[in-house]
């Protein structure tokens, strides 16, 4: 999760009754369920392929986080930043770390409890080493405007931890990835060293 990576979470008008959010702030981070966007066809595969792993090896969708699911259903935990209960729009919430994209439908937002939620000793042997940042990020001189502060540091972040396909590693081949409105475009050294081509 990216401290850096800042939302809004704004409620359709039903649920802007401030009483849903009594004592929200008792919780310092939240999880969030979520709808993905329309990933492709409608027919279930039980099998997907996940990037991390080179693309290469079937898992069950059930045995994986991907979003070709029977039902197109996410979940991210947040940081809860802030809590501003005088908008025009009702209670609005700031988080870090969500990991969607604007606009996304938010369909419930529960508070993340340590003594349930955490399990520090779970075993998980496939993304231990895939997750560490691997890559030193080299930008361009010239950037957006408005891609500065933690926008930018979420970013490198993200970068860092090398959004390439598992299986594709060609130093000359440029490589792309949506970022909130931008498209960025980037190569990899043999070194180990991403270079941002651009950012339209």
């Amino acid at each position: 999760m990216s401290e850096n990576l800042i939302s809004l979470i704004i409620m359709e008008e039903e649920y802007q009754n401030p009483d849903a959010f009594r004592g929200i702030e008792m919780y310092d981070h939240l999880w969030l369920l979520w709808e993905f966007d329309k990933m492709g066809p409608d027919s279930f595969s039980p099998t997907v392929r996940p990037p991390r792993l080179g693309g290469n090896t079937r898992l069950g969708v059930f045995a994986t986080r991907s979003p070709h699911r029977p039902n197109p259903i996410g979940l991210t935990a947040v940081k809860l930043v802030s809590i501003d209960k005088s908008t025009k729009n009702g209670p609005v919430l700031t988080v870090a770390g969500a990991d969607m994209r604007s606009g996304t439908a938010i369909l419930d937002i529960k508070p993340y409890l340590p003594y349930a939620d955490s399990h520090p000793d779970a075993r998980c042997d496939l993304d231990r080493e895939n997750l560490k940042a691997t890559l030193k990020v080299r930008l361009p001189g010239h950037l957006p405007a408005d891609l500065t502060g933690q926008a930018l540091e979420a970013l490198k972040e993200t970068l860092s931890l090398d959004p390439r396909p598992s299986y594709q590693h060609d130093e000359n081949r440029i490589y792309g990835m949506s970022y909130g409105k931008y498209q960025v475009h980037f190569k990899v050294s043999a070194e180990g060293i991403l270079t941002v081509t651009d950012i339209v």
